[in-house]
């Protein structure tokens, strides 16, 4: 075991955002008014004794929780040997690509796209998107993720051409028709699409719902909770049960303080109803029947004044998914484990 934890070192070396991180120590350090070396000390404790990354001793919030609390996580490592075993990576292209996830699920996604060969060979089906009354389209990197390599275009003035270029220039291979969300979330955050997080498990046959947020934009194109290194967008927890949230919002960014009401709209959050929330979970558990070799999926869903979308859906979603659904889910991942075997 201690063996098997080493070996991550060096992968949490290279992949640590060393410059947050060590704003983060400060941070903590101040705070909570913690010794630089009792601290550092506590750090490095939960690396090895829950496969934690350095950076999620800070952003799952460890300096603030017992050690029985902390222990209810799945971090960094946990997650990847979870997913691995729940998503075998022979499964794992069709929610990879986003072509082949909007081919797959063409009748859950609910919106037209194309890729750049399919323009160069039809340029009519670029009107589809550059004449329509959103007045912009989102183009992507098919194999992109994390809310990265995916921007927001202006339509006016554009054309079959322009749009191949400009693709191209960026090295984007997927034009999707920009999706309106319902008038509520406009209300409550009209900058951004702001997507619904649901996470799911299949197990034996039947569709698990363990948590849902609200990722939301604050005078953001995307909602994308890694932009502004973690402090521009935030999230809020959604109560499975009524759709409301259910808490206040929280910045992935630990030096930012949750918020009660939208810092813009000033919208109130807690209590706020997500609009079409039992058809948003009906759409998720029928995409998971459609791919059940991958067992653990986030799916990202859009909800129009129509009903819900589904964008994306994610087989290595992120273990801070857990922070912003206020649910911790290592035991529950470890009785999936259990069950797979038995």
């Amino acid at each position: 075991m201690i063996l098997q934890r080493i070996a991550y070192i060096p992968y949490y070396l290279l992949k640590t955002p060393w410059k947050i991180f060590f704003t983060y120590f400060s941070f903590v350090k101040k705070k909570n008014k913690i010794p630089a070396i009792k601290l550092l000390k506590d750090l490095f404790k939960n690396i090895f004794r829950y496969n934690a990354a350095p950076l999620d001793y800070f952003t799952l919030r460890f300096f603030d929780l017992t050690e029985n609390e902390r222990a209810l996580y799945a971090c960094t490592g946990f997650m990847y040997e979870y997913q691995l075993r729940m998503n075998p990576s022979e499964y794992r292209s069709v929610l990879r690509d986003k072509i082949k996830f909007l081919a797959h699920f063409k009748d859950l996604s609910g919106r037209e796209w194309a890729t750049v060969k399919m323009l160069k060979e039809d340029p009519g089906i670029a009107q589809k998107f550059i004449c329509n009354p959103e007045k912009k389209f989102v183009i992507k990197k098919a194999t992109g993720q994390a809310g990265k390599q995916v921007e927001v275009v202006n339509s006016s003035g554009m054309n079959a051409e322009a749009i191949i270029k400009l693709m191209e220039e960026k090295g984007f291979d997927l034009l999707e028709r920009y999706v309106i969300q319902h008038d509520d979330l406009m209300r409550l955050s009209p900058a951004a699409l702001n997507t619904v997080r649901i996470v799911t498990q299949y197990n034996n046959g039947v569709v698990d719902v363990l948590l849902a947020f609200i990722r939301i934009s604050v005078n953001m194109k995307v909602d994308n909770l890694s932009a502004g290194n973690y402090g521009a967008n935030f999230g809020a927890p959604i109560n499975l049960a009524t759709g409301k949230i259910m808490a206040p919002g929280m910045y992935i960014d630990i030096t930012k303080p949750n918020e009660y009401h939208h810092p813009v709209t000033k919208v109130k959050l807690v209590e706020f109803q997500i609009p079409f929330w039992k058809e948003s979970v009906e759409l998720v558990k029928k995409a998971a029947c459609h791919i059940p070799q991958n067992r653990s999926v986030g799916w990202d869903v859009g909800i129009t004044n129509q009903g819900p979308v589904l964008i994306e859906g994610n087989h290595n979603w992120n273990y801070l998914s857990q922070l912003l659904g206020s649910k911790a889910l290592r035991n529950e991942f470890l009785q999936y484990q259990s069950d797979l075997l038995s």
